[in-house]
């Protein structure tokens, strides 16, 4: 169905009457444009001269420089050091969220940011998140899947987009610009492990550029390869003696960071076949070998454990297996004014779980200890076509037009496991649990394929009205053949009052498709619950399965946005830069995972009416469920604040850099509660206060970054501060609330260069080790749990390396 919003209107009629648009406004004479920061951005704007301090829309550009700063090997940590607006916590026993860790950008769903590569959509991960974590319900673009090595910068538009991209680009639009050189490289080693003695991470990464052709055309390469040694940061058992615990004192669980083995590769290439025609392409591929943790199984507990396979009790290993594919091909040019590209994009995520040192109890002591429990399976193919061209108006400038069609396929699938991963056995006690424990597979009657094709056509308009005015519209129309039609629009502007001052603001409308994976995705999984001592076993429901629709689940629908910015761009002195920009961003219909529907923890068997109205419906060891829903609107409110500063002292210089963000997301309105769930004695909330907590207050409303380095002779030296703000959980009973304080973490690091191609690094991320508040004593599940998975930083405590680095 059709819905513009009256902002896409005025877009569309000032597209169809660029000339009456901008005819009113005439040439002035100012001086000629000057830019003190001059590098040229390709995020945003179809405009080929246009440099971050001319942009219309908040922009940062995160150099390679500054991705290998400190000591992370992933690009996400990388990113949400460098930017005060991205947060990425690290989420533990999560299941396959502790392998594959979603990021957010200004405080909203990760997958309402828009990830790009050479300007082209990244494919998703074929991994829904859905254990209490910040991106609940999300399944966004994987980070760490493409190598830290391979990158020239990258480009975070920190603006609504989806007139110009599409779908997801709502809170922004990151853009990784791959490196194109063509001769030179580098190849570095480094080591490091946590203060702690675990978590031993070491890495080797390289790229270099080849000429092509006699220097027609170029073909750059990069690798990455390393490993990671978990860590543990759990607590002895603290709770009272029973069958289904670990025994008083005994440290039961691992929680922390997962083991990983990993390696990516990544091309970048383009050949002039002629003067006016070029072949290009680029692509990625990385896989990774992950092994998290579940939760304990106690020796006493006869429903999930059998005495002569584990005599004392077990604890169910998670391994992922990550295989990840991109390859895009395109051919343009150019022919007079008109420019031209036409592409081929490929995105592939394949996702395979097995469940490690466990069983499965309803099979008896025959049980197998080790299962394959299915895959999970993304693909993406886009052809696109845009075409660009300057147009005289009459203007200070020639403007630029820009148009161009698109069409998408998505697939996304979900294959079953072994039988013993999810077959409910007769070989058990009575009551005994069905499936691997630790993460039962998928059976055949939750998995399946889907697919869905969509169609975009769209144009844009930017313009230099006078020497001191720019503005830009652009208008997108999409068509799904799941839902039905989408149209947003975007209107920006910026005006210089001299060479020190400028105003910019834009007013964007956006959408988000509902994904393949929420409409359809189906799993049980063990989850222990804020405030109870023992896990529940929960079904994740697909919006069309009858039980969903009997507790109210409906169809879902894509969610709405409307997006405000308004910003100041000063320069006031040679080699400072600040910007200020303030941003609101109205979501209708927002797609989030329901509340865990389940009984009381104090309901006695006869009185756990959820337990009983799921074994109603044919459903058996399960004792609750969830399921995909619009069922809140939401308002972000927020500024960001970005300045740099370089200077020159008489042998050495020092550059500055300085980051804040506060965002704050309240929830506007909430859809009536299904009366389904207050039927038949239920007494369910579909959306409780935990999941309200979790939307407002589980990431830091603010963040402030401070960083330093100083370059003396062969010698840099190098100092960040990191403030991270408070967050909150918001368990079921409200005496169980806690505010999680705020935390400030230093990085400092020191090179040395030797010569002219080497450089030894030493550093410490989280120098003063760090971490943050402890869980009180009932939301630490016994206190074996003391950290919360809300922590923006994690909880793993200092971590020292080492860096050697050749380039030539």
């Amino acid at each position: 169905m059709l819905r513009p919003h009256r902002l896409t209107l005025a877009v569309a009629a000032a597209l169809v009457f660029p000339s009456v648009a901008f005819a009113q406004q005439a040439p002035v004479d100012a001086p000629a444009r000057t830019s003190t920061l001059d590098t040229l951005i390709v995020t945003g704007t179809r405009v080929s001269d246009r440099t971050v301090a001319e942009s219309q829309s908040p922009i940062d550009i995160i150099t390679s420089e500054t991705l290998t700063a400190t000591g992370t090997t992933e690009l996400a940590t990388a990113l949400a050091r460098a930017l005060p607006s991205l947060n990425f916590p690290r989420p533990a026993l999560t299941d396959g969220t502790s392998a594959i860790r979603p990021a957010q950008l200004r405080g909203l769903s990760p997958d309402q940011v828009l990830v790009l590569v050479n300007g082209k959509r990244r494919h998703a991960s074929s991994l829904l998140n859905l254990n209490g974590t910040i991106g609940r319900g999300s399944a966004p673009v994987d980070l760490n899947t493409i190598p830290v090595s391979a990158i020239d910068r990258v480009e975070v538009l920190r603006d609504g987009a989806s007139a110009q991209y599409g779908s997801d680009a709502i809170a922004g639009v990151v853009n990784i610009v791959l490196k194109g050189a063509t001769q030179g490289g580098s190849l570095s080693l480094t080591a490091g492990q946590y203060s702690a003695g675990d978590g031993t991470q070491t890495q080797i990464a390289g790229d270099t550029g080849l000429s092509l052709g006699d220097d027609r055309g170029f073909l750059h390469l990069s690798a990455q390869l390393g490993q990671q040694e978990e860590t543990n940061r759990a607590r002895p058992f603290g709770g009272t003696a029973s069958a289904t615990q670990p025994a008083i004192g005994q440290k039961a669980f691992v929680i922390g960071e997962p083991e990983v083995d990993f390696g990516a590769v990544a091309f970048n290439t383009d050949f002039a076949l002629t003067d006016t025609i070029s072949l290009y392409g680029f692509g990625t591929a990385s896989n990774r070998d992950i092994t998290s943790f579940a939760f304990f199984r106690a020796p006493g507990n006869a429903s999930q454990n059998i005495r002569s396979v584990y005599p004392d009790g077990f604890l169910p290993e998670i391994n992922n297996i990550s295989k990840d594919r991109s390859l895009v091909a395109g051919i343009k040019g150019h022919a007079g004014d008109w420019n031209w590209d036409l592409s081929y994009n490929y995105g592939y995520n394949h996702l395979e779980f097995y469940t490690r040192n466990t069983l499965n109890a309803s099979l008896g002591a025959s049980s197998p200890t080790s299962f394959y429990d299915g895959a999970l399976e993304t693909t993406q193919n886009i052809v696109n076509l845009d075409i660009s061209r300057p147009l005289e108006l009459g203007l200070a400038y020639p403007a630029t037009l820009s148009f161009g069609v698109e069409g998408r396929n998505e697939k996304w699938n979900q294959s079953p496991g072994e039988l013993g991963s999810y077959v409910a056995g007769t070989g058990g006690v009575p009551g005994a649990a069905a499936g691997a424990q630790g993460f039962g597979g998928f059976a055949p009657t939750v998995s399946g394929a889907y697919d869905r094709d969509s169609y975009a056509v769209y144009a844009g308009l930017e313009a230099d009205l006078t020497d001191r005015f720019s503005a830009g519209v652009a208008a997108r129309w999409e068509d799904y053949d799941d839902f039905g039609s989408e149209l947003s629009g975007k209107l920006s502007a910026r005006f210089a009052f001299n060479d020190a001052v400028a105003l910019r603001g834009t007013v964007a409308s956006g959408f988000r498709a509902p994904s393949l994976a929420q409409q359809n995705f189906q799993t049980v999984s063990t989850t222990f619950l804020p405030g109870a001592t023992t896990p529940f076993e929960i079904r994740t429901f697909a919006v069309d399965d009858p039980t969903a629709q009997a507790l109210g689940a409906e169809a879902l629908r894509p969610e709405e946005s409307l997006s405000y910015s308004l910003g100041l761009v000063l320069q006031p002195v040679d080699r400072l830069y600040v910007t200020i920009d303030a941003y609101q961003i109205d979501i209708d219909d927002r797609i989030i995972l329901s509340s865990n529907l389940v009984d009381p923890t104090s309901a006695a068997p006869a009185d756990q009416r959820v337990r009983l109205f799921l074994e109603s419906q044919g459903i058996f060891g399960v004792t609750g469920g969830r399921y995909f829903t619009n069922a809140v609107d939401t308002r972000t409110r927020g500024i960001d604040v970005v300045g740099s500063y370089r200077w020159d002292l008489a042998a050495s210089s020092l550059d500055l850099t300085a980051g804040y963000n506060h965002s704050k997301t309240e929830i506007t309105s909430i859809a009536p509660n299904p009366a389904e769930l207050e039927a038949n004695g239920l007494n369910l909330v579909r959306i409780d206060r935990t999941e309200i907590g979790r939307v407002e207050e589980g990431f830091p409303r603010n963040k402030l970054l401070l960083s330093g380095t100083w370059t003396v002779d062969d010698w840099a030296f190098a100092a960040a501060a990191t403030r991270y703000g408070s967050v909150t959980t918001r368990p079921a009973s409200a005496a169980n609330d806690q505010t999680y304080g705020a935390k400030v973490l230093m990085d400092v690091s020191a090179s040395f260069k030797p010569g002219d191609h080497w450089a030894l690094t030493l550093g410490a991320d989280n120098v003063l080790n760090e971490y943050p508040d402890e869980n009180t004593f009932p939301n630490s599940t016994n206190g074996q749990f003391p950290y919360s998975n809300l922590s923006p930083f994690g909880f793993g405590g200092a971590f020292a390396y080492a860096k050697v680095a050749y380039t030539w």
